[in-house]
């Protein structure tokens, strides 16, 4: 299993923390290691290699088939059932890495930096780029998207990156984040929702 990773899906979240680069002309792309995987309402630990971790929201897409150089009109037919995840992004190593020039998978792909919630099958919505979704922080929202604000939807990313690398059944699809990202304090409450549902309920610690 991979998780695949879309940034900058979002032109407001794009202004938020890359104002002065432009909109990316094709998605960009990166990966965290199985590890990264947080589920089943499991806390978050804030890691001790870092002051700022920040929550991302995302919509999380389960690929169900194997799929290599997946036509964008048929990519439909590779996933099954999504959800609420958080992408946790070590912040302050991010901008010294990108300071620097360096890669910054490490900032993105540390244990438990993927937190997922309760799948939904993907037949309860009529259009997966209409889908609301949103996060609560000790009962307060702090971060609104619809996925009809992609730069690149949910399909045309599957394409794109089956292209390079194969898909498999089980791999995770992080679509990418909505502006209002945030720092996360220990004793937080996480609480994902999709439209009015709750599938992702988590503390960090």
């Amino acid at each position: 299993m991979k998780i695949i990773a879309v940034g900058m899906n979002y032109p407001q979240h794009c202004r938020e923390l890359h104002a002065s680069e432009p909109l990316p002309e094709e998605p960009v792309i990166f990966m965290k290691p199985d590890s990264a995987l947080l589920k089943d309402s499991k806390p978050f630990f804030i890691p001790d290699f870092c002051n700022q971790v920040d929550y991302e929201t995302e919509l999380v897409v389960r690929i169900n088939r194997l799929g290599k150089n997946i036509a964008e009109r048929f990519a439909h037919r590779y996933y099954d059932a999504v959800t609420v995840g958080i992408d946790f992004t070590a912040r302050d190593l991010q901008r010294r890495f990108r300071a620097e020039g360096k890669p910054w998978e490490l900032c993105k792909g540390f244990d438990n930096s993927a937190a997922i919630g309760d799948w939904v099958p993907i037949e309860q919505f009529s259009d997966i780029q209409q889908i609301g979704f949103h996060l609560d922080i000790d009962g307060k929202t702090v971060q609104t998207g619809n996925t009809g604000d992609m730069l690149f939807r949910v399909d045309e990313i599957i394409a794109y990156v089956s292209q390079f690398c194969t898909l498999k059944i089980g791999d995770l699809l992080f679509t990418g984040t909505p502006v209002g990202v945030g720092p996360v304090s220990i004793g937080n409450h996480l609480e994902g929702y999709l439209e009015s549902n709750k599938v992702l309920d988590f503390y960090v610690r």
